[in-house]
């Protein structure tokens, strides 16, 4: 496949956001249960997100989708932006392996963070994604080693997260162990006493 694809779906940037989680970009249309980000039912973002929050895997699910409504409302009052690396790609092998897909052209981060004064922290949701923007970031974190950058004269954390794609070997809870650690510190989830 040679066919350039554009990112569907505009980054979800609500005011006040102190947290900018970036993907690599979405799986093909066909694999969709709603329209927002991580939408595909195989990945456990939003798993990963109910174990945190409410420690309820199932969550924001009803009926074996997604609940986007609920999932959108969540992100606007914790302050959590979501995005994805890529604006432009092409999917080498017509899925979404980050393996198989050719960045044309990355996200304007600058022009993302200038919607969100507040935003002073970045985790990316994989390598693809890390990669993607060390030019308009700086610095590469690994996971569990949070890294400096600075995008337009703003200083940013960055942290790796582990992906939420469940080819990725790793048990959800300690998934969602790795992702609670990061909320904690970008302020957006206080852990229980």
């Amino acid at each position: 496949m040679s066919d350039t694809e554009t990112h569907p779906l505009p980054p979800f940037a609500p005011s006040g956001a102190k947290l900018l989680m970036l993907g690599s970009f979405p799986p093909p249309h066909r694999r969709w249960t709603m329209d927002f980000y991580y939408p595909n039912r195989q990945n456990d973002m939003w798993r990963i997100f109910g174990l945190v929050f409410f420690g309820d895997k199932d969550y924001f699910i009803e009926n074996k989708n997604f609940r986007e409504t609920a999932i959108r409302d969540f992100l606007m009052q914790t302050g959590i932006a979501v995005a994805d690396a890529a604006h432009t790609v092409r999917r080498l092998q017509g899925n979404a392996a980050d393996k198989f897909l050719e960045v044309v052209e990355p996200l304007n981060v600058a022009a993302l963070l200038a919607r969100l004064p507040e935003c002073r922290t970045i985790a990316f949701t994989g390598d693809k994604a890390a990669d993607t923007l060390l030019p308009q970031l700086g610095a590469k974190p690994a996971i569990g080693i949070p890294a400096n950058g600075a995008c337009a004269g703003r200083a940013l954390r960055l942290y790796r997260l582990p992906s939420s794609s469940r080819a990725y070997p790793l048990p959800l809870a300690d998934k969602a162990a790795a992702y609670r650690q990061v909320f904690a510190q970008a302020g957006v989830f206080v852990p229980p006493a």
